[in-house]
């Protein structure tokens, strides 16, 4: 039987003391609950992790042919990457995370879809900043092919464009810094992103200013801790804008 609670690891980092733990929450049912915590606030729950999901199946089903290369923006739980790896399409699966910690954590198997990220072959853990690599084409997310392009990039690391999990990530929500990471999409190719509020429609604006097509969707999912239903937001863009 499992503890009530346990602190399976802490950790500083360049944000902030990061921790994972582990809890039994009676109401929810004879299951671990897995958290994610950045010093006091709470980064993520396996308790509810609908949105996370969406944010690859929306993205992905916005894309054509087979044989895809994706990129994952945060690691998390992994509840954005293994649900990538369901698309029988995908051939490649880059997760950037910018925390040597939370990699661990999933080489080591700490956390349950460890175990899953592992097993897959297309799966591969790269250590860096997503958004340092956004903005640098010319070097790009892969650091054994510098420079390639993607037919996906699904970020989910930001509580939302306005809210940062690191104030140093605001300038990527501009116009020239979306841009050149858009040069790391294949033509075809789809820019997604989680936020936990709803559609924003100044983000919306701006990400047209660099993509043809923007849509926003709204997802539903129960909250147990707040016993309701909650709301998150997915962005889906593709194609360059029109000059």
């Amino acid at each position: 039987m499992s503890l009530m609670f346990e602190e399976i690891d802490s950790q500083s980092s360049p944000i902030g003391e990061i921790s994972l733990r582990r809890r039994r929450i009676p109401v929810l049912g004879d299951r671990d609950i897995y958290e994610v915590k950045l010093g006091d606030e709470f980064l993520m729950s396996s308790a509810f992790y609908a949105a996370e999901e969406a944010l690859a199946t929306l993205g992905l089903a916005a894309l054509q042919g087979d044989k895809l290369s994706v990129v994952v923006g945060g690691l998390g739980l992994g509840y954005t990457a293994v649900k990538a790896l369901e698309d029988t399409r995908l051939d490649e699966l880059l997760v950037v995370e910018a925390l040597d910690t939370v990699i661990t954590w999933h080489r080591e198997e700490r956390v349950p879809l460890g175990q899953v990220l592992n097993a897959d072959p297309r799966n591969r853990y790269v250590l860096g900043s997503f958004f340092d690599l956004a903005v640098d084409p010319l070097s790009g997310f892969d650091p054994r092919q510098p420079g390639r392009q993607f037919d996906a990039i699904l970020l989910d690391i930001d509580h939302s464009p306005t809210q940062f999990l690191n104030s140093a990530n605001a300038r990527f929500y501009s116009t020239d810094n979306l841009a050149l990471m858009a040069q790391q999409l294949k033509p075809s190719g789809v820019f997604a992103m989680w936020s936990q509020n709803r559609p924003d429609a100044e983000f919306e604006a701006l990400l047209a200013t660099v993509f043809e097509q923007v849509e926003s969707h709204l997802v539903s999912f129960f909250n147990p801790f707040q016993n309701n239903q909650a709301t998150n937001s997915v962005y889906v863009c593709k194609g360059p804008a029109a000059v």
